[in-house]
Parts: structure tokens; C-alpha cells; sequence
């Protein structure tokens, strides 16, 4: 193709890129945002990651396995587990997938036909309402019950644990 005539045709009038110089310091957090390392910890922070979002999209999968007793409301239940789900996709860094929904279920015996009266009891007190969004503080405290180690687990070791004695994966 045909240059127009003002493009210079010699050789040593071209002009090319070349990089700024490197700066100092540069690869450290200088902005307000910008973390290295951990991920800060403390009230009102949760479990930072990725299209957590993504977990209440994931939860239309159980509309037919979920086991609610007398009283329970699933928008309640959704919202609590997801709290569970987000964190444990935030321990691997990575966007929740259902299996994080799984093991949040389990734990809290929604998959069990038939889970113990007093897990019912406790589930119905903790999950009561939390669907709403000044119920933030008790969906982190539905988070905090599961352990980082529980929650590191795979979802058939959880389901193995929760038939052998469900209190030992809630801390109760």
C-alpha cells in the first residue's frame, strides 16, 4: 500500500516508541486502596474477593434440595450460607462456586432430611431475618461459626463430618 507523501521514506527519519525510564520504588501500595500481602482483617471488612455476587446466582442450583423445618424462610437461609460460601471462596482467592454453597448447606444441615431437632433450633435463632440488609453484623456472625479449617475441607469430608457429630464443625 502506498504511503502518503508526507510519511518520511528514509530509514533514519523514523521515529519509534521507547519506555520511559523505570521508577524507584515502584511495585509498593502508595494508593488509599492498593494492599500487599493480607487482606485487612476487622469489623465491617468480611471476606474480600472476587464477583462474590455470583454465590446468590449459585443458589437457584439447591431449589430443590434445600430441607426447611416450620418457621425457616429461604431467603434467610440463602443469605446466611451465602455469607459462609463468599468466605470460603475469598480463603482460595478466587469467585464462590457451588461447591462453596454445598458446604455451607451441609454444615448447617439444609441437605439433611431429617437433621437434629436441636440443629434446627439453633439454625432457626441464628439465621432468623438475616436476609435483610441491616442484618449484615448477624450474616458475619453465620460466617465466623464455620472454622477456616472446616471450611477447607472438601465437600464429601464436610458431609462426613456433619453425619459423624454436626457440633464439631460449628464450634458448639
Amino acid at each position: 500500500m502506498a504511503a502518503p507523501e508526507y510519511v518520511p521514506s528514509a530509514p533514519t527519519t523514523a521515529k519509534h516508541y521507547v519506555s520511559p525510564p523505570q521508577r524507584a520504588g515502584a511495585g509498593s501500595a502508595i494508593r488509599p486502596g492498593e494492599t500487599f500481602g493480607a487482606e485487612p482483617t476487622g469489623a465491617r471488612l468480611g471476606s474480600q474477593g472476587p464477583d462474590q455476587g455470583y454465590a446468590l446466582t449459585l443458589t437457584s442450583v439447591f431449589d430443590n434440595k434445600i430441607e426447611l423445618a416450620d418457621g425457616e424462610h429461604r431467603s434467610d437461609v440463602d443469605a446466611g450460607c451465602v455469607a459462609v460460601a463468599t468466605k470460603r471462596a475469598s480463603m482460595f482467592h478466587r469467585a464462590p462456586v457451588v461447591h462453596d454453597l454445598r458446604i455451607a448447606y451441609t454444615v448447617f444441615g439444609y441437605l439433611d432430611e431429617n437433621p437434629a431437632a436441636e440443629l434446627v433450633e439453633f439454625r432457626k435463632a441464628a439465621f432468623a431475618e438475616v436476609h435483610y440488609s441491616f442484618h449484615y453484623f448477624d450474616r458475619r456472625a453465620i460466617a465466623d461459626l464455620v472454622s477456616h479449617e472446616v471450611l477447607g475441607q472438601t465437600p464429601d469430608q464436610v458431609a462426613s463430618r456433619y453425619n459423624a457429630n454436626w457440633r464439631d464443625q460449628l464450634g458448639q
